[in-house]
């Protein structure tokens, strides 16, 4: 590193701004590449599944670097998602302590009463005792059978939308996340992906700045 042979375990380093060898080649990292796509319904938030199902790695069609998913979308759920070879950022995205908010669009059977919104709103008890944190609950439209709901959340637990939901009595038929922090899913059809504008990685970051050294 900068000319010299180290031997000292834990040593760090910066590319930016140090010249790195090994073997006498210069080491290359690739540059930082940050993508937003529309998941569809039936497909897995992976680049590879042992069962064989389709991957988001399948929709990448132009990208040749591997990007990997900033948190997942389950099976049967679309909407967006982000995907970054920046791994310092994807762990400050992900960490809880960031509150990062997601907000979701739901179809679920059925009208929930004043008394489920409101326990939506100020957090339910899950299947596996966890009591969720406060969200933001609205409701967009509804009929007899359904109701459409947009649910804000700032905690990322696994199929978190469906089972709050479940917990007050409600299956959901349909969820689409619409936007992940300042994201949004606007304009950009089932199955596309586009790169991030310099302003929305600047935005993402300047959230994950928000709080340092998270514990």
């Amino acid at each position: 590193m900068n000319g010299e042979t180290v031997t000292r375990l834990g040593t760090t380093a910066d590319p930016r701004r140090d010249t790195i060898l090994v073997d006498r080649h210069p080491l290359v990292f690739p540059e930082f590449q940050y993508f937003i796509i529309h998941k569809p319904i039936g497909f897995v938030s992976t680049l590879k599944d042992p069962e064989g199902r389709p991957t988001i790695r399948e929709l990448l069609r132009d990208v040749q670097d591997r990007v990997y998913p900033v948190g997942r979308l389950d099976f049967n759920s679309s909407g967006l998602l982000l995907l970054t070879n920046d791994g310092a950022l994807t762990e400050q995205l992900l960490h809880p302590r960031y509150q990062i908010p997601r907000t979701y669009h739901a179809k679920l059977e059925g009208k929930p009463t004043h008394q489920a919104l409101q326990a939506l709103r100020s957090g339910v008890r899950l299947d596996d005792g966890v009591i969720t944190s406060p969200a933001n609950v609205r409701v967009l439209r509804s009929n007899e059978q359904k109701v459409w709901l947009e649910i804000t959340l700032r905690e990322g637990r696994n199929r978190e939308v469906r089972r709050m939901c479940e917990a007050v009595g409600h299956h959901v038929e349909k969820l689409t996340r619409v936007s992940f922090g300042p994201l949004s899913l606007e304009g950009l059809p089932v199955g596309a992906y586009r790169s991030l504008s310099t302003k929305e990685v600047r935005g993402l970051k300047q959230i994950a700045g928000k709080v340092k050294n998270p514990s």
